[in-house]
């Protein structure tokens, strides 16, 4: 697959991070360094980008925001959010984060709250050791949803949000936070 040249994703991911304004300075930090690295990298969206690239996120919660599903990653072997690379059909990063929660999910009708509310940067077996620079939302499932497993999951649960499985990392623990602000915010 050849890389991608820049397109309307690139131009919104770069709008999106230019206007987003998060709450802490690490975060605005990370959130410049994305910035730097679009700018620098035509094809920043795209897993051929081989120093690293953008993906879109999303903690997934229920209708009443007590509990958030979370997917047993195969590779990772971890619970993580819900979210991946970005594809030639995506438009916007917002849309590539709904589409892969949508996905990973099963669950029609999710509804993304407005706006990033995290991102992270973490090494990936992507090129052998490259780096995903994570664009994290908050999707809300529609009453009564029910999950299904995908073959992009070992497993799909709903846990409470205080009871986040022990063997999960802290910025699985600081995205469920700010999810749940901004879904009491909504």
């Amino acid at each position: 697959m050849t890389a991608r040249s820049p397109d309307g994703l690139h131009a919104d991911a770069t709008q999106v991070l230019s206007g987003w304004r998060p709450g802490d300075e690490g975060q605005d930090a990370l959130r410049r360094e994305f910035l730097g690295h679009l700018a620098a990298h035509e094809d920043g969206m795209w897993r051929e980008c081989v120093v690293g690239h953008l993906t879109a996120s999303a903690a997934v919660l229920d209708a009443s925001g007590e509990r958030v599903l979370l997917t047993l990653h195969p590779k990772a072997k971890m619970w993580l959010q819900l979210g991946g690379h970005c594809e030639p059909g995506d438009t916007t990063l917002a849309g590539a984060a709904l589409r892969e929660a949508a996905e990973e999910s099963g669950i029609g009708g999710l509804r993304l709250l407005p706006g990033p509310v995290r991102v992270d940067r973490h090494r990936v077996w992507c090129h052998g050791g490259s780096y995903h620079l994570d664009v994290q939302y908050t999707a809300v499932a529609p009453p009564g949803a029910r999950e299904k497993i995908s073959e992009e999951s070992d497993d799909l649960r709903w846990f409470a949000l205080d009871a986040i499985p022990l063997d999960a990392d802290d910025v699985l623990r600081r995205l469920v936070r700010a999810s749940a602000e901004v879904f009491e915010r909504a």
